[in-house]
């Protein structure tokens, strides 16, 4: 019976819908030729009739593009049942891929969160708290050490600034005092020298210098 009537294996698949808008666009330009080679023959028609005069000869050209426009009419017709079949065809193939774009947009997202999920599961929030605050006090004593080593040795807390001026100008006065000490030890006479220098008047050469002249 098999290799009679075949199996259900043997079958052709379905076409599907892009098949279908393929075929129906097939037959919508077989349709538009023929509708074009109708209007042809028409205008010929209408050229015949208006070079004859009223008679048999005329009537039997009226009733062939009667005809032809009765085709015309029923071509024209199938042609816009096809548009329209083509339209709700390409409306359903386009639903269908953003139907299908929209599952594949949801089990992406469904494979982001069960790896969010899975990679958030592996941090210990309490853990991170602790780490921070464990932070936190290595900072406040890294700088309590920085204080400690920038501390000055013996400097009192508070110094009063006037008891600087002060010694400041202690010390200025007691740099003037040692400067004019230093100039009279100058001019005083050495202890190995018995008597003062005596200083010499130039009168005398003066004299000898006018007796000579």
């Amino acid at each position: 019976m098999n290799r009679i009537f075949g199996t259900s294996s043997s079958k052709k698949p379905k076409p599907s819908l892009q098949d279908a808008i393929s075929s129906t666009d097939t037959r919508i330009s077989s349709i538009e030729v023929k509708i074009k080679k109708l209007d042809g023959e028409l205008a010929r028609y209408k050229e015949q009739m208006s070079k004859l005069r009223n008679g048999p000869g005329k009537n039997a050209v009226q009733e062939r593009a009667l005809r032809t426009l009765k085709q015309k009419r029923m071509y024209e017709a199938q042609l816009a049942q096809l548009t329209q079949q083509t339209f709700n065809m390409e409306s359903a193939a386009l639903a269908t891929e953003n139907l299908r774009n929209t599952m594949a947009t949801v089990d992406a997202m469904k494979q982001a969160n069960k790896e969010l999920r899975k990679q958030y599961g592996k941090i210990d929030i309490d853990k991170i708290e602790t780490m921070h605050y464990d932070m936190e006090d290595l900072l406040e004593q890294a700088n309590e050490i920085q204080e400690t080593l920038a501390r000055s040795y013996a400097v009192p807390d508070e110094i009063d600034e006037a008891d600087l001026e002060a010694e400041l100008d202690a010390l200025e006065l007691e740099a003037e005092e040692e400067g004019s000490s230093y100039l009279a030890d100058l001019n005083k006479v050495p202890d190995f020298v018995d008597e003062p220098p005596v200083e010499v008047s130039e009168t005398p050469e003066k004299e000898a210098v006018k007796t000579s002249a």
